[in-house]
């Protein structure tokens, strides 16, 4: 038999229109994607447990014959409670209660035997007896058990809509039914040997539907010899993309940069506005040593909170355009692309650099003039969001790009952006900038394709930024510290997670903004900043803050970034509890930036989730980047990590980079061997051959080989 992974989903038994369209909305269309739907957990429901020794709330499997049934309706006759009576081989009896189960009368009979399944609860009318509700139930033809649900160890399937674990767990077992064992194997056959896993057919079908001697430890953390190969698989499948991609990229030519010219030296000193850390010029070096060659640098940048990531990637920008090239810089949002644009004209147009900023909210003859400034060169850096990569942009000579909080972009995206250098004839240098500190694990699934480069070190003078967590109750002990604050001649900001009051009950910046300019600091200069303000007029509130015009600054989450005021001492952040890890220890990195010591107060209500005061005590027991990123991971889970479903973007169904580590670096190791190895091309390109269109796809690998 030839396993046709292509067939429609709708024509598996247990499927039909209706649940194909359910599918469909998960992008499920195949029997290969149908596969790709994997267990969450699994249960043991191989062994039968007798009546008389189950305890309360314990879950078992009971075989036993039926002995009564009975729908009772309710009054108003919409629904019924079906009460069943059961009695196992040794004598002992168990009540059950289907809450709306009027489905179930005339179609159990006295004397029929059942295999069931649930919880065992203390019957609330008469707590000396046990009983069960709602049990998962299988009628048996006869003493032969043949069954999805009991007799075996069963996966259980997150629902989708109303195609429930059930339905799915049955329709499942008939598309393993048409795994041909023998079918092809993506992995090459002599890595499958060494590492000892099976066959992928039958690798898919013990991961649906475990043997009896699996343990279920090992099934339930993802560790069955099954599993492990289909974990490895996505891995290798990725990585080898990657490996792919890198090789691809290093065959390009780029334009070779000019760095230790006295010129471009000059230049780079008269753009600096302060000395250097070691660390910085560490990884200036870095970078230059990749813009001297012709192969296009494609190098990712991480440093924590105020390390000076963004003049590393101006003093790049400078060599560039001192070379005759442009460059680009694409940032996620507006705010963020006029912030860097403001920054960037500060210090680099009395140098006589001439910087363009397009982004969306660039109307008419505005955006006219931006795009021809572009397209005749007269632009040498340009600083944007996605605006950049819509086609009506056209560059002259793009010889660098700087990706800004690159996680928010797709990576198709950031080869859009690289194609537009690409259309001259040469490909861009590129550097990623990230100040989310990245673990390991999701680097290298995330930026695998990328050198790394990291600031380790913050500036000189920098001073431990001091964060404690309060509550509401207390508020007027924080503002009275920020008073004193403000009266010794600092500065403070004051952060709501909304603009306008919601129903969420959160306390909005606007509303705030009035109530503590008129009731907690009459005598004070309070500045307003939130996301709907013109650029014109953040960048009017951000000079007042600037010169101190305003003292304190109310505002959302548009500090994030971008943000640096050393004379700002005090960082308050009211509902925190509403707050990401990642946002908290960008919206404290606000701070810190002087000498002064600086505090991060943390007003949350004294009930939260157990996640919420997780997250806040790591904010208070830590301020390094790195580790608050780890526990990020570890609270929140890779899909979620970036605030987007990350894992099921990269096409992972089983893979997940912070639980299975090591198979992510052995993956890689074997993928980057077979993609460099002379000797392994025919076996890659028979890979490459062997894969179907959605894995290609999956993986980036369909335009390659």
């Amino acid at each position: 038999m030839t396993t046709n992974l292509g067939t429609a989903v709708r024509m598996i038994k247990g499927v039909g229109p209706q649940r194909a369209e359910l599918l469909a909305q998960r992008g499920i269309y195949t029997l290969e994607d149908l596969l790709g739907y994997l267990p969450f957990r699994y249960e043991n429901r191989i062994h039968f447990s007798k009546v008389k020794d189950i305890q309360p709330n314990g879950t078992y499997t009971i075989r036993a014959r039926v002995m009564s049934g009975q729908a009772v309706r309710s009054m108003r006759g919409r629904d019924a409670i079906y009460h069943l009576l059961v009695q196992d081989d040794a004598g002992g009896s168990l009540p059950c209660k289907f809450f709306h189960g009027g489905y179930l009368e005339g179609r159990l009979k006295p004397g029929q035997l059942l295999i069931l399944h649930g919880k065992a609860e203390v019957d609330k009318l008469r707590p000396a007896r046990l009983e069960m509700i709602n049990p998962q139930i299988e009628v048996l033809s006869g003493e032969e058990i043949d069954s999805t649900e009991v007799g075996r160890i069963v996966p259980i399937y997150e629902a989708i809509g109303t195609f429930g674990s059930r339905q799915i767990r049955r329709a499942m077992y008939a598309a393993v039914q048409l795994i041909d064992q023998t079918m092809p194997d993506v992995l090459p056959e002599g890595l499958r040997a060494r590492l000892g896993y099976p066959s992928r057919g039958e690798a898919l079908i013990h991961t649906h539907f475990p043997e009896p001697s699996e343990s279920l430890e090992a099934l339930n953390t993802f560790r069955s010899p099954s599993q492990q190969r289909l974990i490895f698989e996505e891995f290798f499948l990725y990585q080898l993309s990657l490996a792919l991609d890198r090789k691809a990229t290093r065959k390009e030519n780029a334009m070779a940069f000019r760095v230790r010219e006295d010129a471009v030296r000059e230049a780079l000193k008269r753009i600096l506005p302060f000395k250097p850390t070691a660390a910085q010029k560490r990884v200036l070096a870095e970078i230059a040593a990749d813009l001297e060659k012709t192969a296009p640098m494609n190098r990712l940048l991480q440093g924590d909170v105020g390390s000076g990531k963004t003049i590393i990637a101006l003093q790049a920008v400078v060599i560039a355009m001192e070379n005759g090239a442009q460059a680009a810089l694409m940032a996620p949002t507006e705010i963020l692309a006029v912030q860097h644009f403001l920054s960037a004209r500060r210090l680099l147009a009395k140098a006589g650099y001439r910087v363009e900023l397009l982004i969306s909210g660039l109307k008419g003859a505005e955006k006219t003039v931006a795009l021809k400034r572009i397209r005749s060169g007269e632009a040498q850096f340009v600083i944007g969001t996605h605006a950049l990569i819509e086609d009506s942009v056209e560059f002259t000579r793009l010889g660098f790009v700087a990706i800004d909080e690159q996680h928010r972009f797709g990576v198709l995206q950031r080869k859009r952006l690289m194609d537009k250098a690409a259309a001259q004839g040469h490909a861009p240098h590129v550097l990623v900038l990230t100040a989310t500190p990245i673990p390991r694990t999701l680097s290298l699934t995330l930026y695998g394709d990328l050198d790394v480069s990291v600031l380790d070190e913050l500036p000189p003078g920098r001073t431990p930024i001091a964060t404690r967590m309060t509550t509401e109750q207390h508020l007027a002990g924080v503002w009275e510290f920020l008073r004193r604050e403000v009266t010794a001649g600092h500065q403070g900001y004051v952060v709501y997670p909304v603009i306008e009051e919601s129903k969420l009950e959160l306390k909005a910046a606007m509303e705030e903004y009035e109530r503590l300019s008129r009731e907690v600091f009459p005598k004070l200069k309070l500045g307003l900043l939130h996301g709907r303000l013109s650029s014109e007029e953040k960048e009017e509130v951000m000079q007042r803050f600037r010169k101190n015009e305003a003292q304190i600054l109310v505002a959302t989450t548009v500090v994030e970034v971008g943000v640096d005021v050393p004379n700002a001492t005090v960082m308050v952040i009211e509902h925190a509890e509403r707050f990401g890890l990642s946002q908290l220890h960008q919206l404290r990195g606000r701070i810190g930036r002087g000498a002064q010591k600086s505090h991060c107060i943390l007003v949350a209500p004294a009930r939260m989730t157990d996640e919420a005061r997780a997250r806040l005590a790591t904010m208070v027991r830590t301020s390094n980047g790195f580790e608050i990123a780890e526990t990020d991971l570890q609270l929140r889970g890779p899909g979620e990590f970036f605030g987007t479903r990350q894992s099921g973007d990269l096409g992972f169904h089983i893979a997940n980079p912070l639980r299975d580590r090591e198979f992510l670096e052995l993956a890689r190791r074997e993928a980057f061997v077979l993609a460099d190895d002379a000797g392994q091309q025919e076996t890659l390109q028979r890979l490459l051959r062997m894969l179907p269109p959605e894995w290609q796809r999956r993986y980036h690998l369909a335009h390659i080989g």
